[in-house]
């Protein structure tokens, strides 16, 4: 774990690993609760957000080892 940790790449898929777990846990937390007014409109709105938010940042990341793979 703390070898994948240390390079640039592997820190920043923990960190959306960890994002994605906090978002997911948040939607069955807002759906657990059920009754606070948060309607499927609402939701499918912070769902395809947050997958607009994922989409740029894993192309962020593979721009990344692109421009790595291009300083060897």
């Amino acid at each position: 774990m703390r070898s994948l940790l240390e390079s640039d790449v592997g820190f920043y898929y923990a960190i959306g690993a960890f994002t994605l777990a906090v978002f997911v846990a948040g939607v069955v937390g807002l759906w657990a609760i059920g009754s606070s007014g948060v309607g499927t409109r609402e939701l499918i709105g912070l769902v395809v957000g947050f997958a607009a938010f994922m989409l740029v940042y894993v192309v962020s990341i593979a721009v990344r080892r692109l421009e790595k793979a291009e300083d060897v």
